[in-house]
């Protein structure tokens, strides 16, 4: 209750076979690339080594043909499209899809340059209620096409992810016995709903707190990150919690097409587009 309160004092505006053996010049094991053909164009993506178990997953359903014929059955304008539901495959127009699996999850592989930039390709999940170790979909998947951010909304995005941390912070602050009255007093301010109070409360400790919370390890975006968000865009706020295990390398076009689609109240496309097969190319 009493983090409840404070997020209102100082927080505002605020989804779900073998590998190759071939190398590349520097030594190294090439990335295999799919073709991801569809009703709407051809999309090609790469497939990172540094995620092998959800690679892997994934030829396996490639070389089965398991994704042939199944639709990108949830588009979402500025965010991604998603697909892999077996069950779309024969799904009449306004079912609601996205709850067809293969019957088990892959392990979430994150790696923290592998990230949710425009044209990445990523595994979906069940929510973290019932996902806790936020295991992957073994079907399906989404490509993110997002959008550009400033550095301001980076800044917000920041705040949001570290916002629990900075409240353990100060909650600490006031649990030392010097702050014994203070903490008292606050305790009475939450139970009145005395906003003013609340906020003059946080702001005499928020030095102090800043200063405590800029010496503990917290999220941050790389310099990296905030490049790639602030000139090709993409979706920040999925990193570290879906396993991102490739990108686009060519067909960015038909991604964009796609997610400009009319869709119903579900997010599925008005008029089908088709997942017609897929094949390793190289």
């Amino acid at each position: 209750m009493r983090q409840t309160i404070l997020s209102l004092i100082f927080i505002s505006g605020l989804l779900l076979s073998a590998p190759c053996s071939s190398q590349n010049q520097s030594g190294s094991p090439k990335e295999t690339e799919v073709a991801i053909n569809t009703t709407m164009g051809k999309i090609v993506v790469k497939l990172y080594n540094e995620t092998p178990k959800t690679r892997d997953n994934f030829l396996k359903l490639v070389r089965q043909e398991f994704y042939d014929s199944t639709l990108f059955h949830r588009v979402i304008k500025e965010f991604m499209i998603q697909g892999g539901d077996p069950a779309s495959k024969r799904a009449p127009q306004g079912t609601v899809l996205g709850n067809g699996d293969v019957g088990y999850t892959v392990p979430a592989e994150f790696v923290p340059n592998l990230i949710h930039k425009k044209g990445a390709i990523a595994m979906a999940r069940q929510g973290d209620d019932v996902n806790p170790s936020k295991a992957s979909s073994g079907c399906q998947f989404y490509i993110v096409q997002g959008k550009v951010f400033t550095n301001e909304e980076l800044d917000r995005y920041e705040k949001a992810a570290n916002s629990g941390l900075e409240q353990k912070v100060f909650f600490q602050i006031l649990d030392k016995p010097e702050n014994a009255e203070v903490k008292r007093k606050f305790t009475q301010f939450q139970n009145e709903g005395n906003i003013d109070s609340l906020r003059a409360t946080w702001l005499k400790f928020q030095p102090l707190t800043d200063s405590i919370f800029a010496k503990t390890p917290h999220f941050s975006f790389s310099p990296e990150q905030r490049n790639a968000y602030t000139t090709v865009g993409g979706a920040p706020h999925l990193d570290g919690n879906y396993t991102v295990f490739g990108e686009v390398t060519a067909g960015i076009e038909v991604v964009d097409k796609i997610a400009a689609v009319p869709v119903d109240g579900n997010n599925r496309p008005l008029t089908d587009v088709r997942i017609l097969n897929m094949e390793i190319v190289k």
